[in-house]
């Protein structure tokens, strides 16, 4: 049977996924614009404006350009809105069932390996094998971005499912950029995060309720995780994992009226939810969205066969390895289905992890070094995720009304 799903987390869902409708138009208009320019007789001045040097002017904070601080330093206020979602929905939300938290995890785990395979099967030339991982990533922002488009019409706690899933095929493409394509993590940088996160944790000791404050130990964790090796948006995703979820938290010394308070949990999401559907979101697509196609040549059988295994990956690959893991874990009896969630919609959730995106590009320019075969697979990573955004909200829109009850899985 399907494993229980709060009411009021559904609520609280919806209410989200109305605001992020009309931000998923934002998110698409800024994308087009972004591709437009780059592509455009103005292309060299969209590339210089995001590689602009940013010096923040603080000793410890590293001399970067500005596609650094949005993809790096600004994304890591929507990891944190994804990690208090996920961490509110584990207290008593869908994902309070083990069973149901688990589904993402073990999904993810075959979205990794299905489009692995397939490209490897497609590439047999040693030097086009090494982007097998191109096709393994879930881009988290345009994916939520397009499930925000089919509004209302999916249930709630598919947004969260999506939302585990992309972590973890994000911590599985980190771990796999550190053992296959750098020198691996730095020892000393997961020292410095265990001290921001103990800073934190001290602090929530004391019954400190005040936001601001926590802005240090989430300064020492974005650091710490950068010097690790680590992409440092996972520090968002950190804090929000041990951020407070009870209204009671700070308020020991009030009277008893102040407990019906929401807890820090909903009132940061709250107030942070604005601020990245409208701003954060549509501006990482304007500095990612710009794939320039000079240079562009498919004509020879190399290239060709790394697009070919892009695409399957991501198109084919993603779906096949979240539904077969997904559907795995529930009969053998690992996982199950949150109450309203039937396969249509894992289906629905395969086909938007193949949104592969920005950290597929990422992955492809640690492959390639070779212009032509890096053209090949940046221009395959767009129109894979183009296909796998368009088909699933076809699917989404056009999904056939199911119960919301339970039933067998």
């Amino acid at each position: 049977m399907n494993a229980p799903y709060a009411p009021h987390a559904s609520l609280w869902q919806l209410r989200f996924i109305s605001l992020e409708a009309t931000s998923g138009v934002v998110l698409l208009l800024a994308t087009a614009l972004a591709f437009a320019w780059a592509n455009s007789s103005w292309g060299d001045a969209y590339v210089r404006l995001w590689q602009l040097r940013i010096d923040a002017g603080v000793a410890f904070l590293p001399l970067e350009d500005l596609h650094f601080w949005v993809n790096d330093g600004l994304m890591t206020v929507l990891f944190l809105l994804v990690g208090l979602e996920i961490r509110r929905e584990i207290h008593d939300g869908s994902l309070s069932d083990p069973k149901v938290a688990t589904l993402p995890i073990i999904a993810a785990l075959g979205g990794v390996a299905m489009p692995a395979l397939l490209y490897v099967l497609i590439n047999t030339d040693p030097t086009a094998r090494r982007g097998w991982a191109i096709p393994t990533a879930t881009d988290i922002a345009f994916a939520v971005g397009v499930l925000s488009l089919i509004g209302r019409r999916v249930p709630a706690a598919l947004r969260l499912l999506l939302l585990t899933l992309a972590i973890i095929d994000d911590v599985v493409a980190i771990l796999v950029i550190a053992l296959f394509y750098s020198s691996g993590l730095a020892p000393m940088g997961f020292a410095i995060v265990a001290a921001g996160v103990l800073l934190a944790l001290a602090m929530q000791g004391l019954g400190i309720a005040a936001a601001a404050p926590y802005l240090l130990p989430g300064a020492v964790v974005w650091l710490g995780m950068l010097h690790a090796g680590v992409h440092p948006t996972l520090a968002g995703v950190l804090l929000g994992l041990i951020t407070p979820v009870t209204p009671a938290f700070g308020l020991r010394r009030r009277n008893a009226a102040a407990l019906a308070e929401e807890s820090p949990v909903v009132r940061v999401e709250t107030m942070l939810h604005p601020y990245v559907a409208f701003g954060i979101m549509p501006l990482f697509a304007l500095a990612n969205a710009g794939v320039s196609l000079a240079g562009l040549d498919l004509s020879a059988a190399v290239p060709l066969a790394i697009g070919a295994g892009i695409v399957a990956g991501l198109v084919l690959g993603k779906p096949l390895g979240i539904v077969l893991a997904a559907l795995g874990a529930v009969r053998l009896r690992l996982s199950a289905l949150p109450d309203g969630v039937h396969w249509w919609h894992a289906v629905l959730l395969g086909v938007l992890g193949g949104i592969g995106f920005t950290m597929s590009i990422f992955i492809a320019n640690l492959a390639f070094v070779d212009p032509p075969l890096l053209a090949a697979a940046k221009f395959a990573v767009l129109i894979a995720s183009v296909m796998a955004a368009a088909v699933g909200f076809i699917l989404g829109r056009l999904q056939p009304s199911l119960s919301t009850g339970s039933r067998a899985n």
